[in-house]
């Protein structure tokens, strides 16, 4: 019999395909190949908190507590409050600029050169500041052969002077990017505030790396 061939199969229930082991899906079928499976894009991976260090000394843990230039890593308390990246009170402390720096690798499952985005969530505790609060993600390609590129994240500071947490999204220029790349990521929060009244804190509630997938 001639093979038949179908411009459009439909299938409104379950199908079974059947054959020899020499067969497409035969008993000797091991699955579709990464590249045969269509692409899902902006696929969410959650960068892990203990991802984040001290951006100047990226052999030390961030402190507890936010102290100088340096994000502080709070573990909140289990089942009351989640772990956050967190400045030290800035109440009237001017002008202040506190970073952190992850290493973050784009998935085996990755297609080379589409979307890439560190998505935040960010906000303020307490109060806003009376000036301005602003967060801002730089990122390098890692060489992995003691290179490195220009910075490839074009998206500029973003506000994040009010209370809770909103998104901000930051675009990462892919077309160089490959998967297993490891990107250096330099998160930082710049905020001015001058007045003396309740507490101000800034904090990242959440960080995710989102791109393009096969499969």
């Amino acid at each position: 019999m001639a093979d038949a061939v179908i411009d459009t199969l439909v299938v409104t229930g379950s199908a079974q395909f059947r054959g020899d082991d020499n067969t497409r899906f035969g008993a000797g079928f091991n699955g579709f190949a990464t590249t045969e499976q269509r692409q899902t894009d902006n696929v969410v991976y959650p960068i892990p908190w203990t991802a984040w260090r001290v951006w100047d000394a990226y052999n030390t843990n961030l402190p507890g507590t936010s102290a100088s230039d340096d994000l502080g890593l709070y573990g909140g308390t289990f089942g009351t409050n989640q772990p956050m990246l967190k400045t030290y009170d800035v109440k009237a402390a001017g002008a202040q600029t506190l970073r952190a720096r992850a290493m973050v690798a784009l998935p085996d499952r990755y297609v080379a050169g589409q979307t890439v985005t560190v998505r935040l969530a960010a906000g303020m505790i307490t109060t806003v500041a009376d000036t301005s609060c602003t967060v801002l993600i730089e990122a390098y390609r890692i060489g992995k052969d003691n290179s490195i590129g220009s910075q490839i994240c074009p998206t500029g500071a973003l506000t994040m002077n009010a209370l809770g947490a909103a998104t901000k999204s930051f675009t990462i220029t892919a077309s160089t990017l490959n998967p297993g790349d490891v990107l250096d990521i330099r998160l930082s929060i710049a905020v001015n505030d001058a007045a003396t009244g309740t507490s101000v804190y800034a904090a990242v509630m959440g960080a995710d790396l989102l791109c393009d997938i096969q499969g």
